[in-house]
């Protein structure tokens, strides 16, 4: 089975906690504090594996995460970094996010790419002592992992693609060409994923060829198997479309041609303007009075495009057109590499001063990234952590702003999905 696109979503380790403990020893007094910070998350990073040709691994599991960072510890005891976990794919394979569709990453360089990265872990209370608070009995909590909902498409990085009708005889010319062994058999859509082959023709000189499914009418909006594999033809620099000029299915080569170079002008304008190279395949099947192949020289020549004679079956012709194609890949830039599309949106520590504030009958709902910023710090089983947070709401000016609008005693205040009760 192969697969080329599916959606996963990718989760950072989360930070561990800080400690809150002391410093005890023998014939030292009032030792402090010495609690450890928590060791960061583990990073889920994206490696390129030449090994692997589609996305199958990915079809039955669909959410990765990578390990947690353990929790400090006494003596000023950091905890130990989380695990990275190292999701492995195809070369080519496009990282698109889920949400907004950009390219995040194109995988085709070989190098990591970090997609999700762990979280912070939290303070240990050591980093909270001052002159007026000598014995911190609170830490930070480890922060969470970025968590994202990611597309994978493999674009397979091949420098010819064969285009055509089913039944043309492509993947029978991508078999007498290179060492690529596809299935080939006398009906429609025998090719069902596609093949890749490296074409030798000289020393030194070479190149990869793609054998793609065969695009019908239609397979630009869905129909047929050529939809599912237009992609895999964005990345070639030149295109061999193959034609049957011996008309053994009663089909027209030049209706066949203009069909399926329109529908590669609606998947993609600049798929349409390509360099391409006509294939008159069959010749030694053409009827001694058919005109099919010198209405299609015509045809091409028309349009700038030059055709070429060839028997896929017989090989006649295959290697004077495997020299022509390499001659024009010397000519052409190389093979696309996407360059990213997506921004990653900068999170700012926020203003204190910019809550919002939202009142609605007893109860007070308050909104703001710095207050957003601040909960994910704040461990709210701990006695002291919940004195802290209180004492920096104060300073921030928040209770002042409610007492000035009108809160009372009794009213609850909503923070991010936690509700206190409000206190003078």
């Amino acid at each position: 089975m192969f697969v080329d696109k599916v959606r996963i979503t990718v989760v950072g380790g989360r930070g561990g906690d800080g400690a809150v403990a002391f410093h005890r020893e023998k014939y030292v007094a009032s030792g402090g504090p010495d609690g450890g910070d928590g060791g960061h998350g583990g990073s889920v990073i994206l490696r390129v594996n030449d090994n692997m040709t589609t996305l199958l691994d990915f079809r039955y599991k669909r959410k990765y995460t990578a390990g947690a960072g353990l929790n400090g510890g006494s003596r000023k005891m950091s905890g130990k970094r989380g695990e990275p976990l190292v999701i492995q794919v195809p070369r080519g394979t496009v990282v698109r996010d889920a949400e907004t569709n950009q390219i995040i990453i194109d995988m085709s360089t070989g190098e990591d790419f970090v997609i999700a990265k762990g979280g912070r872990g939290g303070w240990g209370n050591q980093h909270y002592a001052t002159a007026t608070r000598q014995v911190p009995r609170f830490a930070k909590s480890g922060r969470k992992g970025e968590e994202r909902d990611i597309i994978l498409e493999l674009k397979l990085l091949a420098d010819v693609g064969l285009v055509g009708f089913p039944n043309v005889g492509k993947s029978t010319l991508l078999s007498v060409t290179s060492n690529a062994r596809p299935k080939i058999a006398n009906y429609h859509f025998t090719t069902l994923f596609p093949n890749l082959g490296v074409i030798y023709v000289d020393e030194g000189v070479s190149f990869v060829m793609a054998d793609i499914p065969g695009i019908i009418e239609g397979a630009a909006e869905g129909a047929g198997l050529g939809h599912d594999f237009l992609r895999h033809i964005d990345r070639c620099r030149l295109l061999v479309h193959v034609v049957d000029v011996s008309g053994s299915e009663g089909r027209d080569p030049v209706v066949d041609f203009d069909a399926i170079c329109a529908e590669l002008h609606d998947y993609s304008v600049d798929l349409s303007n390509r360099p391409m190279i006509v294939a008159a395949n069959k010749c030694d099947l053409l009827p001694p009075d058919s005109d099919n192949l010198e209405r299609l020289r015509e045809h091409c020549a028309e349009l700038g495009i030059e055709l070429y004679e060839i028997s896929a079956g017989t090989t006649q012709g295959t290697r004077n057109l495997m020299r022509t194609v390499a001659d024009k890949l010397r000519t052409l830039p190389p093979v696309t590499i996407y360059e990213p599309e997506y921004v990653a949106p900068v999170v700012e520590a926020g203003d204190p001063n910019a809550l919002e504030i939202e009142h609605y009958g007893s109860t007070w709902l308050i909104t703001g990234t710095w207050l957003e910023r601040l909960i994910m710090d704040i461990n709210f089983d701990d006695y002291e952590a919940r004195n802290h947070f209180d004492l920096l709401l104060r300073k921030s000016g928040l209770f002042t702003r409610l007492e000035e609008m009108g809160i009372q005693d009794g009213d609850i205040v909503d923070i991010y999905d936690m509700q206190f009760e409000y206190q003078r």
